[in-house]
């Protein structure tokens, strides 16, 4: 009997043109062939003509290749990366309401220091904390809190960048002023 493929997550950054429906155009092709998007964070890029979508999807390695073939095909999709191919970094962010009774303050205080977390907001029974890292990290310190009582989670998704400058986008150069010589419907005359 054969090995099974190995089913890894992947970290897919896709540059698209900053229009409309893309991002609808996108999760389409993922729900149309079945398959499932762990975590989506989508913003602009320095160049406002331009997003950068971070996809985490799980699949061995012929699924990932079809995502990414079927990834370039859509018109608005610039450029396809996986960066779970190259060294890259990655972090995800996390909001989390704690339980804060007054016998337990210090201790969820003493774990939102050690993760270098940030007290956003206090109310007399609870903790808001932020916290930005890896995805170990986040779910070390959830595992943590849960012994005084989670009561909200918010995560953001993965964003990823890779290390080298393989995914740098040029500014996109504005319109030009468009010239006689420019309409198809005038030939032959000089500017």
């Amino acid at each position: 009997m054969a090995d099974a493929p190995e089913i890894k997550k992947h970290t897919i950054a896709v540059l698209v043109e900053n229009r409309f429906g893309v991002l609808s155009r996108v999760a389409g092709l993922f729900s149309a062939r079945g398959y499932n998007i762990e975590s989506l964070s989508v913003g602009e890029t320095l160049d406002p003509a331009v997003s950068r979508m971070t996809l985490v999807v799980r699949g061995d390695a012929f699924v990932i290749e079809q995502v990414m073939k079927q990834l370039h095909k859509l018109i608005d999709v610039i450029k396809v990366i996986d960066l779970s191919e190259e060294t890259h970094v990655e972090r995800e962010m996390l909001l989390v309401r704690v339980n804060a009774e007054p016998s337990a303050r210090a201790e969820v205080l003493r774990i939102a220091d050690i993760f270098r977390a940030k007290v956003i907001d206090v109310t007399a029974a609870s903790y808001t904390l932020e916290v930005t890292g890896e995805e170990s990290k986040i779910e070390a310190m959830l595992e943590l809190l849960r012994a005084f009582g989670i009561q909200e989670v918010v995560r953001t998704g993965k964003v990823a960048i890779s290390r080298g400058p393989k995914t740098r986008t040029r500014k996109a150069e504005p319109p030009r002023k468009a010239r006689v010589s420019d309409d198809p419907r005038v030939v032959g005359f000089a500017d």
